[in-house]
């Protein structure tokens, strides 16, 4: 049985993430993500809001950017919610989208390395070690927190291609793999992960469109508009992005599809205008 995970869309009021994520978690979801984009939500804080209105999802940090997280005050803030939401709490990191990060006057020289080696601090800051490295972009000099979590949560990478997929099953917990990959674009990234070192314990993690509608013709055309971004992002037309659009009956059936591809958790990520009545349908189906 896969882990089943809802995102609260980054477009939404913040305000509105404590009664989302208790009606997520009422509803019977194992995860609720929040993401972190330049502008929109800081991830830290969305997830601290998410753990305080909840009391059982594990809440997922997808993702914060490593060119604008120091890695020690990162870890200090993980650790911060680790300890008072023990294990309820999975920290993402990536590159971050390169306009973004540029725009933010937060590009380095080596991404991959950053990630690399941003992972490789965070996880030892959290388990209590003195961490000290002086590495290509990231440089700690004895940096040991004081209240490192009892509990320590796992450390997943939001990458994309293939040599950062490597370095994600070389050193991450876990991976989240972008929307809309289809079942051998699924399986090329688990492959890429495994050739980096990844086992069967590292969390595959695949987002997912989701849209419930009854009516052929309105999917289609929500499809065409709403999935036009994400096409274009991965070079293929809207129709050829994989995604949960259809009525809530056919869910559980695409879900077993990524599932069978090597997916371990599934996050549904909701568009439209009723992003909690579409999760609560698709939850209700998925027999939640």
């Amino acid at each position: 049985m896969p882990r089943i995970g809802v995102m609260f869309d980054c477009n939404r009021a913040p305000e509105e993430l404590p009664e989302f994520a208790a009606a997520v978690d009422a509803a019977g979801a194992d995860d609720l993500w929040v993401v972190e984009d330049l502008g929109w939500n800081g991830g830290v804080s969305a997830a601290a809001l998410a753990l305080a209105a909840t009391t059982r999802l594990r809440v997922g940090i997808g993702i914060a950017p490593a060119p604008f997280r120091n890695p020690a005050l990162f870890a200090m803030e993980i650790a911060t919610l680790a300890r008072v939401h023990p294990g309820r709490l999975v920290c993402g990191i990536g590159h971050g989208v390169g306009d973004w990060v540029r725009q933010a006057g937060a590009a380095v020289k080596s991404p991959l390395a950053l990630l690399e080696e941003t992972v490789v601090a965070v996880r030892g800051l959290l388990k209590g070690e003195t961490v000290t490295i002086d590495g290509r972009e990231v440089h700690l000099d004895g940096v040991r927190l004081v209240h490192p979590p009892a509990v320590v949560p796992p450390i997943v990478t939001g990458v994309v291609r293939p040599r950062s997929l490597e370095l994600s099953g070389r050193v991450a917990d876990g991976t989240i793999l972008v929307e809309g990959l289809h079942p051998p674009q699924l399986a090329e990234a688990i492959a890429h992960l495994r050739r980096g070192g990844a086992t069967e314990d590292h969390e595959v993690i695949n987002f997912a469109f989701l849209h419930v509608e009854d009516d052929p013709a309105a999917a289609a055309r929500t499809r065409a508009t709403a999935l036009a971004g994400q096409a274009g992002f991965l070079g293929v037309t809207p129709d050829e992005v994989f995604a949960l659009v259809g009525p809530a009956a056919d869910i559980p059936g695409k879900v077993r599809i990524l599932t069978d591809a090597g997916a371990g958790t599934v996050v549904l990520r909701p568009f439209g205008e009723d992003h909690l009545g579409e999760v609560l349908a698709a939850l209700k189906a998925l027999g939640r």
